[in-house]
């Protein structure tokens, strides 16, 4: 398959570039400094573009079978991209006739599970909204454009990422966030998404994905 990766030079995003690739697939990913993408691979092709352009993504997304994205911000700081960024990207697939699309949101940004402690519920997980409200806003708002959009799309929800090598035993819930689920390495976040990619079952759904 071809994909297209955005935030490719993200943990996740550089992620689902190498396990996309050791799986055999064509990748592109979409960058703002190449140098910060340290993988190199005759099947990968490396576009240096505007990621709230769309016109200019138009290309970088014509003739994949999906688009995946790692798209985000580190913090409170850089929130907005990942809502101005995705809008971009949806239009240029709508304008590339692209179907597929699997982003990466936030556990936050869903309503807490009702199988979760009292105390995660109402000490843990309000702290971890006030500490990164500006970033969950922005989740909400991207989100909020995917609905709206005509892309056969899926919103991973994961919980806190960490740079742990993949166990290939992550949970997963579709509509809803994984119960107790707190922390989830990145290697399987994309091996989570990757797999999600000819799973009709995700289609049009919030996944939580967690360890």
């Amino acid at each position: 398959m071809r994909y297209t990766v955005f935030g490719a030079t993200g943990g996740t995003g550089q992620e689902l570039v190498r396990q996309a690739l050791d799986s055999g697939h064509e990748v592109t990913a979409v960058v703002r400094d190449p140098a910060r993408l340290p993988v190199r691979h005759a099947r990968l092709d490396v576009i240096t573009a505007d990621v709230t352009d769309a016109e200019s993504l138009t290309p970088t997304v014509a003739g994949r079978d999906a688009v995946l994205s790692g798209l985000g911000a580190p913090g409170n700081k850089a929130a907005g991209i990942a809502s101005r960024g995705t809008r971009a990207i949806l239009r240029a697939m709508e304008a590339a006739g692209v179907r597929r699309y699997v982003g990466v949101s936030a556990a936050p940004v869903e309503p807490g599970s009702e199988g979760e402690s009292v105390f995660y519920r109402a000490v843990l997980l309000p702290l971890v909204r006030r500490a990164f409200r500006d970033v969950y806003a922005d989740l909400a708002v991207m989100e909020d454009a995917i609905r709206a959009s005509t892309v056969d799309w899926t919103i991973v929800r994961p919980p806190r990422l960490t740079d742990k090598p993949a166990t290939g035993t992550y949970r997963r819930t579709i509509g809803g966030n994984v119960t107790r689920g707190h922390l989830v390495p990145r290697a399987d976040l994309a091996a989570a998404m990757l797999a999600m990619v000819d799973d009709r079952a995700t289609v049009g759904q919030g996944v939580g994905v967690a360890s």
